[in-house]
């Protein structure tokens, strides 16, 4: 496919399409040395945009940088610590001169079913998901409207529009959701999209459905023939291309909206509703 940006040919990046989209923009994720996060973190970076990315350990984020071939900006730090994220966007901006997306991918959840789940862990679940997305949008707004505008992508969960334990994570999951779409019209004058996408169950090695196909074969094959209509979760890497076409130019006229990335799942858990 051959692709044109302001009539120039596209630059080609190892491992990428040569889709202009995302070609020279500066973007920010949250949470990108495992699984989803990483995925979109060598995604973007393939196709040409200069990414900065933080975590908790420096040494995840040092095999990070260490396996790309393009250089990548990282920080270690606490999403939930006073102040610290607010840094990051601060240090990625006068490395990069500016913004032009960020995504709120780190995310979690603490404790366990409703009645062992107290007042911390609710606390702590809301505040990993919903707490660090809203500071990562306020310290995002005045570099991305100086920008002329920007993508704001908000990682959600099948677990926040379908029900499904635990509950906490359900709620917080949820509230992205809402946030999202809140945020699209407020921030919609200064250029600025926000959207929400949800990822279905997905294999991650060393997560819970990866390692309940390895270790309970027999229970997750009920647990796909019940709940996936399309025959297996899906990928990482197709929710990250997803995420890089809503902070690419290409959905322009996207904003507001929420974005399962599913296979079309059911529930969000073998237990079903």
């Amino acid at each position: 496919m051959s692709n044109v940006n302001g009539g120039r040919p596209a630059v080609h990046q190892t491992g990428g399409t040569g889709w202009p989209g995302v070609l020279g923009k500066r973007v920010l994720v949250t949470g990108g040395t495992r699984g989803l996060g990483e995925q979109i973190v060598r995604l973007l970076a393939a196709e040409g945009a200069r990414v900065a990315t933080c975590a908790r350990t420096a040494r995840d984020l040092e095999t990070l940088a260490a396996s790309m071939d393009s250089a990548v900006f990282t920080q270690p730090l606490d999403v939930t610590a006073p102040e610290e994220l607010e840094g990051f966007v601060a240090a990625a901006v006068k490395r990069f001169g500016g913004l032009d997306g960020v995504v709120a991918c780190a995310g979690g959840s603490r404790g366990g079913g409703f009645e062992q789940a107290d007042a911390e862990d609710w606390a702590a679940t809301w505040e990993v998901n919903v707490g660090h997305t809203v500071r990562l949008v306020r310290a995002a707004v005045p570099h991305l409207r100086a920008a002329g505008g920007g993508s704001v992508v908000v990682i959600s969960s099948i677990s926040g529009w379908k029900p499904g334990p635990p509950v906490q994570y359900g709620v917080a999951k949820s509230a992205q959701i809402q946030l999202a779409a809140s945020l699209a019209r407020e921030l919609g004058p200064d250029g600025i999209r926000v959207n929400a996408v949800s990822p279905g169950s997905m294999l991650i090695p060393g997560r819970r459905w990866e390692r309940m196909r390895r270790e309970e074969p027999e229970a997750f094959a009920r647990f796909v023939a019940a709940e996936l209509p399309g025959g297996e979760p899906v990928a990482p890497q197709e929710v990250a291309r997803v995420v890089a076409f809503l902070l690419s130019d290409w959905s322009s006229g996207i904003s507001g909206a929420h974005l399962p990335v599913d296979r079309a799942q059911n529930a969000p858990s073998p237990e079903g509703y």
